[in-house]
């Protein structure tokens, strides 16, 4: 009988371990939209280059060789073109508009910290002066930069869909759990759904302009495109939580009530757990949904965030204009996919599936 080295057995448990690493992680990195990282390190640890390399090139490879190919035919098509504001940018003039609204954010900044400094030296010297009546604190009120209007918009988006989650889960799960109360929501559900967010714009601004004081803690433009957002974003949430409670297994409810379990530990205990998945499959739709409705909403009703940026660029008309609209476009395309990817991890972070 052949003995084996000791070595060569502390190498392949090293390995072994490694590799465990490596398989979990990858649950993550399909989250993440990081896939294409697992091989990448499978073949740094030795495990199969060859059939990595194949794995690489499908999962980085090809969509990296489409994002080139994109982009050739994006910068040969787009100079032929020709609109009211000149040929249709390439990806090199686009590029070029992301650098001038950086450096356009960066003088903002410097505007902005020169103003505080100007006024915490004025406030000093009245107050050295013992004159503290005219003592001012006043907030920087120059042009919105950039990266403001995104996380205007941001904050907005993520408001009305906090909103919308608050409304729309308690109701579906009523609608889950009782016959009556899905007869007594179907029809409005099926009546509103469709509504465009440019039908409930004008309601919603009526509203809140008649009941909302000017001094609120929000300002109203907020309050309007985070409700509409709201009104629109709630539906798909609602929906799949009443599929996801009604799915629940019978006897799951059965022994629910052999153990004689109260309404709250029922749906804590019960309801919730079984009906995460869809759950959180509607609020990634709500994301999306109430994300696109924002852009409408900041476009037409001149809201703070990027929809009012790309209605202003359009307006503007410059030669720039269409490259910075273009920017708003990816930015938004890009925004969009970062907030499904986020509830996507936590939908995997809450609930369990069978990479993990």
């Amino acid at each position: 009988m052949t003995a084996i080295d000791p070595e060569t057995l502390d190498t392949e448990a090293r390995r072994a371990r490694l590799f465990t690493r490596i398989n979990k992680a990858d649950a993550w990195f399909q989250v993440l939209g990081l896939a294409w990282l697992t091989p990448i390190l499978k073949a740094a640890a030795g495990d199969n280059p060859k059939a990595q390399v194949g794995e690489i090139w499908r999962l980085l490879g090809v969509p990296l060789l489409a994002i080139a190919l994109f982009l050739m035919a994006w910068s040969v098509l787009a100079p032929k073109v020709q609109t009211s504001l000149g040929a249709i940018p390439g990806p090199a003039q686009v590029w070029e508009q992301v650098g001038e609204l950086h450096a356009d954010a960066v003088r903002e900044g410097e505007k902005e910290a020169a103003f505080y400094v100007r006024q915490d030296e004025r406030n000093a010297e009245h107050i050295a002066n013992n004159e503290p009546d005219k003592v001012r604190d006043r907030i920087y009120t120059g042009k919105p930069t950039y990266y403001s209007q995104i996380w205007t918009s941001i904050q907005t988006v993520f408001f009305g869909f906090l909103i919308a989650s608050v409304i729309a889960i308690p109701l579906g799960i009523m609608a889950g759990l009782s016959a009556t109360a899905n007869a007594a929501l179907n029809p409005l559900i099926q009546i509103f759904k469709p509504v465009s967010p440019l039908a409930w714009l004008p309601i919603v601004t009526m509203i809140v302009s008649a009941t909302y004081a000017s001094d609120g803690f929000f300002a109203k433009s907020f309050l309007v495109s985070a409700i509409t957002v709201t009104l629109c974003s709630l539906w798909p949430t609602l929906i799949n939580t009443a599929l996801g409670v009604a799915s629940i297994d019978k006897d799951l409810v059965n022994v629910s009530k052999v153990l004689k379990m109260n309404t709250y530990t029922k749906i804590t205990k019960l309801v919730l757990p079984s009906a995460l998945p869809l759950i959180f499959t509607g609020l990634r739709l709500s994301l999306g949904v109430g994300w696109m409705v924002l852009i409408a909403a900041e476009m037409l009703a001149q809201n703070p965030g990027l929809g009012k940026f790309v209605w202003d660029e359009f307006q503007n008309g410059s030669s720039q204009s269409l490259a910075r609209i273009m920017v708003a476009v990816l930015t938004i395309g890009i925004i969009g996919f970062a907030l499904d990817r986020i509830m996507y991890a936590l939908q995997s972070l809450f609930t369990f599936t069978n990479n993990r």
